[in-house]
């Protein structure tokens, strides 16, 4: 069975990117960033939150040099406020048991 080329094709190249190669590494990752960036969806939804970790993650992989360490220095920032706030609501919970 023979398989179909452009199954897997990206719909903007039949709308917004007409002449580029849809089989172009760099012509499909500019499909997938105009779809971020045209993304209308609520961000204040838990879903929308983790999408939006989720798109953090894969532009700090994609990044290198001062931008990874940025990227990486706001993660570990991230995970000490998280980190910092579970031992609060520890401490505070030890303290109601002890009374």
């Amino acid at each position: 069975m023979a398989e179909n080329p452009g199954a897997e094709r990206h719909p903007r190249f039949d709308d917004d990117l007409v002449g580029l190669d849809p089989d172009d590494p760099e012509a499909r990752a500019f499909a997938e960033h105009l779809d971020r960036m045209q993304r209308c969806e609520p961000t204040f939804t838990v879903e929308g939150s983790l999408r939006g970790v989720a798109d953090f993650a894969e532009g700090s992989n994609r990044a290198s040099g001062l931008r990874w360490w940025i990227a990486a220095l706001i993660a570990c920032l991230i995970i000490v406020g998280v980190l910092v706030s579970a031992w609060d609501i520890v401490v505070d919970l030890l303290a109601w048991l002890a009374r």
